[in-house]
């Protein structure tokens, strides 16, 4: 059952985390939200920020067809924003938006960071919000690792069950979208998307620089669909893209799934990470689109489909992430998870 909570408790909690986005009273604050879908986290949010002084507004965009967090993310696809360009307007003045719709990999999402306005996304439900508040000692932890990310030019992860894959990195500098993707909950940088909750990073390779096998071992999760694998899967992968997908019942579920949207694009190598949340839980029970199993402490992250979050031009809708346990994973030479454990003393909790 889902818990009540109260307005108050739900404007006090949203004010904490627009206090650390560095919210001031000569600041606009826009609250994008789809219809009616969490209209009290819109009224939530902008309470918070009215009672710190900013200015308000809150931009209402007429739901798609995938409209909600958990049917957006299963389907990329462009929503009624894509043609609202007094709405575009309004955001882009904006010095702060908060996604309440999803418009993670989205064209529209990219303009608004370059025009230097800061986003933070958040659609998963408040117990798992409160839960996986975020703090400064995270960012630091999660800044540790992009500093090493930022300096690496190969990524390499294994498992027993038989991965050997590499990634040749993307290097690429300069404003958002980067080759980076830092997550600690919270943004106070211009032109910066964050996501409240998470808690990992990821980058992508070069887009034909992916070379080997991943294979997935019983427990492991997709998303979408928030379900542990029951059976081994493995991923051929040649040249940034997965040339087969070989197992049981869940490799062909998969080989069925990327195959219905009909986008040869969709079989493209995404991003690849690892998480670094100690308050993240390993499941596929909390409610939401997953953000535990994405940020899970010591989790690998890997990923297919799309790639404009990290300045890539692959928009396709299918997008799959597959957090993996018991992984290790080079940067260069230096290990940095050591079969799920992390290892660098300043990115451990």
């Amino acid at each position: 059952m889902t818990e009540t909570v109260s307005p108050e408790e739900m404007q006090a909690t949203f004010a904490e985390v627009l206090g650390l986005c560095a919210v001031t009273p000569d600041e606009k604050v826009a609250v994008l939200c789809e219809g009616e879908l969490l209209a009290d986290y819109a009224e939530a949010f902008l309470r918070a920020a009215s009672a710190l002084g900013a200015e308000t507004t809150r931009v209402r965009v007429a739901p798609g067809d995938h409209a909600g967090a958990e049917a957006r993310i299963a389907n990329l696809s462009a929503s009624a924003l894509a043609s609202d360009t007094a709405a575009m307007a309004t955001l882009k003045e904006a010095d702060l938006v908060i996604d309440l719709m999803l418009l993670l990999f989205s064209h529209e999402q990219i303009a608004i960071q370059q025009a230097g306005t800061r986003m933070l996304m958040v659609v998963e439900p408040f117990e798992v919000l409160r839960r996986m508040m975020p703090s400064r000692a995270l960012r630091a932890r999660v800044e540790a690792a992009e500093r090493r990310l930022a300096a690496a030019r190969t990524l390499r992860f294994t498992n027993d069950a038989g991965t050997d894959v590499t990634y040749e990195l993307a290097q690429l500098t300069g404003p958002p979208p980067a080759c980076i993707l830092t997550e600690y909950g919270y943004t106070d940088t211009p032109g910066r998307w964050d996501h409240w909750p998470s808690g990992f990073l990821a980058s992508t390779g070069t887009a034909t620089g992916v070379e080997g096998r991943v294979v997935m071992d019983v427990g492991d999760i997709v998303l979408p669909w928030k379900e542990h694998l029951a059976s081994p899967v493995s991923f051929t992968i040649r040249d940034g893209v997965v040339v087969a997908i070989d197992g049981g019942s869940d490799a062909r579920r998969l080989r069925e799934y990327i195959e219905s949207f009909d986008d040869p694009r969709a079989w493209a190598v995404s991003h690849i990470g690892w998480g670094l949340n100690r308050d993240a839980r390993w499941t596929v029970d909390a409610p939401g689109i997953g953000m535990d199993s994405r940020a899970a402490y010591g989790n690998v992250l890997f990923s297919t489909g799309p790639d404009t979050e990290f300045g890539g031009s692959n928009d396709t809708p299918c997008h799959l992430d597959l957090p993996m346990q018991n992984c290790s994973l080079w940067l260069d030479d230096e290990l940095i998870v050591e079969r799920g454990d992390v290892v660098p003393a300043d990115m451990r909790a």
